[in-house]
């Protein structure tokens, strides 16, 4: 497969954030009298808003109150701002498409605070991306709607049957099947549940090379 253009996924895809996210949320359910750990909290939540997060867990009877998620995301904010590591391979990948011709952008159901607090982080990255940050959020369609990767793709000028989208949550690889792209699963969490949707799904972004045949 050759794509025109590349979509990452933000959080579990170009940067570790996730058991950040995670921890910091377990900790709110447990002094919330619904304690999680990272595992079920993951299977439970992950790939959705943190304002879907918070209507999820009350419905399961957890007493969020409604500044939760402004309270929640100030704090988050600070702690992703300390330290958050990009994954392996991720600027060889970036170095690749460049020199391919290809271009990418990335597409978050996170704010573009969120992005920018995680990928600033690291120049390499940040320099080659902070243009082609797309919010799902903001555009108040999160994924699995297939906005997010649609503008993206708009906005690169590209037509979505050229594009490859990478993600490491069902909720954001459905978004890239519904956008009609390539979709590949990215294996930073739990594999099961992307192998189920029937797309490529590797561990490691030389193999994510190999298979867009960089």
């Amino acid at each position: 497969m050759s794509p025109r253009a590349v979509l990452f996924d933000c959080d579990g895809v170009l940067v570790d954030s996730e058991p950040i996210a995670f921890d910091l949320l377990c900790d709110e359910l447990s002094v919330h009298g619904r304690p999680m750990d990272r595992e079920e909290a993951e299977a439970t939540f992950i790939g959705g808003t943190i304002a879907g997060v918070a209507e999820k867990a009350r419905t399961m009877g957890v007493g969020f109150g409604p500044d939760w998620v402004d309270r929640f995301y100030e704090t988050l904010y600070a702690r992703l701002a300390q330290d958050v590591a990009l994954f392996a391979g991720v600027e060889a990948l970036l170095d690749k498409l460049d020199d391919a011709g290809i271009r990418y952008a990335v597409g978050s159901n996170g704010t573009r605070r969120k992005m920018k607090t995680t990928l600033s982080q690291h120049p390499g990255v940040w320099r080659r991306v902070n243009g082609t940050l797309f919010s799902g959020q903001e555009l108040e369609a999160p994924k699995p709607a297939p906005d997010v990767y649609l503008a993206a793709a708009e906005a690169l000028g590209v037509d979505p049957g050229d594009c490859a989208v990478i993600d490491d949550s069902p909720s954001g690889c459905r978004a890239g099947l519904a956008a009609g792209m390539h979709t590949i699963g990215f294996a930073s969490g739990a594999r099961a549940p992307l192998v189920a949707l029937g797309i490529p799904v590797f561990d490691t972004m030389d193999q994510i090379a190999a298979h867009l045949g960089l």
